[in-house]
């Protein structure tokens, strides 16, 4: 089974890695409902990857590579864009965004809801994202 894809930064390779992650997914026996959330999730770290931190810059790659440890599945999205600084993060008022009519602004707090574990390390220029979801 295939576990590792690299495209590069622009939008249009997230339709392919929603497609890869799906594809991988369904060998797992998931739910449709647990499936397609985690597609979400892997689809919004990617998605913002792709434009906040690479600018969308078709030079520039994301590398994927699933594991299905024992009951989990675990994602690791690479690249060697600028660093997403989760110190800095705050969840954002939900309730508030609604209120104004906000949008935008609550991929990674989605994320986080959905996933087991959401970790974002650096070293040596190179980031990581480690997405983890237990499974059964």
């Amino acid at each position: 089974m295939n576990n590792h894809i690299r495209v590069n930064c622009t939008k249009k390779n997230l339709k392919q890695i929603r497609g890869f992650v799906m594809q991988y997914l369904e060998q797992l026996s998931l739910s449709d409902v647990l499936m397609n959330q985690i597609v979400l999730a892997v689809d919004e770290i990617c998605a913002n990857l792709i434009i906040h931190a690479n600018h969308e810059d078709p030079t520039k790659f994301i590398d994927l590579t699933i594991t299905s440890p024992k009951n989990a599945v675990q994602f690791e999205i690479k690249d060697n864009g600028l660093a997403f600084k989760s110190t800095d993060y705050k969840d954002p008022d939900i309730t508030e965004h609604i209120r104004i009519g906000k949008k935008g602004g609550v991929g990674i707090a989605l994320v986080k809801r959905i996933m087991d574990k959401v970790e974002f390390t650096t070293q040596n220029g190179s980031n990581a994202c480690l997405l983890y979801k237990k499974i059964k």
